[in-house]
């Protein structure tokens, strides 16, 4: 298999790549040459087109599929197409309203990232995803509820209004008098406070003996910060919205396929590392198919492209993913848009 740039194939075959490949993307179907001297205006007879196809599938940029006569783009060739070839399209002002339209609600700024990213989904009709930027809550209230004798339920109040609940085992029945001695001493104490400085100003005043609680409170307190403390950094923050738009028409043709793209989806960890490599590069990233091992199975692509603070650091990525067949000219610049949108929102 030889690869090709742009630059090394002639103008004839760069024509016939190119209607290939556009043809295919808008239809999912294998393109051929019949089609391309009725509909591309080449001026070329078919059986010049096929001799041209031949050429490149020999380079690795086209492929037979079956038995068809038609041609399909290799997932090298579309990395050309995308890379070289393509002319992005505009964004339309009803889809720029759509997006920002996300941004301007109240609430909680993982809120409006979700809503973010469910409005880039339905516009691209893929799966949307945001890596969030992982930042520790700033206590407000803290909470104890009994859930039974080896457990109880911790639930804490941000102060930008965000509810999170983590259940907290617990080495023996806690009295109901400890669980809200606890939470008394949190909201008073430590509110205003991120999880790592109130762990500390909580062993810092346990060796003052300043702090006013018994030995079940003290470690109430102690499980109930460690838990929200570990998941916040195992657990990657990473939402996901529109899994169902991957399941359209075309998926029936294809339904293992989906159904592995939707088990990829489940292991967050890992799309997390792979959106990591578009937070470090500091620029738009597009894996096409097995060029991640991750979507190689289910042939997938991911556009990702990262998005800042007010000091211009990356703080975190936003994206799709959907089937390799996207339409990459009318994707790319709505990721963009949508990274862009959610600069604003974190300054």
């Amino acid at each position: 298999m030889v690869q090709s740039s742009v630059h090394e194939l002639s103008d004839r075959a760069r024509a016939v790549f190119r209607s290939v490949v556009e043809g295919f993307l808008e239809h999912g179907t294998p393109i051929g040459s019949r089609t391309i001297a009725r509909e591309a205006g080449l001026s070329l007879s078919p059986a010049s087109i096929r001799n041209v196809m031949q050429d490149l599938e020999e380079y690795g940029l086209l492929a037979a599929p079956h038995t068809s006569a038609g041609r399909i783009p290799t997932e090298t060739g579309l990395r050309l197409f995308v890379d070289g070839m393509m002319q992005a399209s505009r964004l339309s002002m009803a889809e720029r309203r759509a997006i920002e339209a996300q941004v301007g609600e109240e609430g909680p700024v993982e809120e409006a990232l979700a809503q973010t990213t469910a409005a880039l989904s339905g516009l691209s009709s893929c799966a949307g995803i945001v890596l969030v930027p992982k930042r520790e809550p700033v206590l407000s209230q803290f909470g104890f509820v009994p859930l039974s004798d080896g457990q109880a339920l911790a639930v804490l109040v941000g102060s930008d209004g965000s509810v999170e609940n983590r259940v907290v085992d617990l080495p023996s029945p806690v009295p109901s008098s400890t669980l809200t001695e606890a939470a008394n001493y949190v909201s008073s104490r430590l509110a205003g406070l991120t999880l790592e400085q109130a762990k500390e100003r909580l062993e810092q005043e346990i060796g003052r003996g300043k702090a006013a609680l018994d030995d079940a409170a003290r470690d109430l307190i102690s499980r109930g910060l460690a838990t929200w403390s570990k998941d916040g950094a195992e657990r990657p923050v990473l939402i996901v919205r529109g899994q169902a738009n991957l399941l359209d028409d075309s998926a029936s043709a294809d339904l293992d396929r989906v159904r592995q793209l939707l088990d990829e989806l489940e292991g967050k960890e890992e799309i997390s590392r792979l959106l990591d490599s578009a937070r470090e590069a500091q620029a738009m990233k597009i894996f096409i198919g097995s060029e991640t091992k991750l979507f190689s199975l289910s042939g997938s692509s991911v556009i990702a492209s990262p998005y800042h603070d007010a000091e211009g650091q990356v703080v975190g990525v936003v994206g799709v993913i959907g089937p390799t067949r996207l339409n990459y000219a009318r994707v790319v610049p709505m990721v963009d848009f949508t990274a862009q949108t959610l600069s604003k929102l974190m300054t």
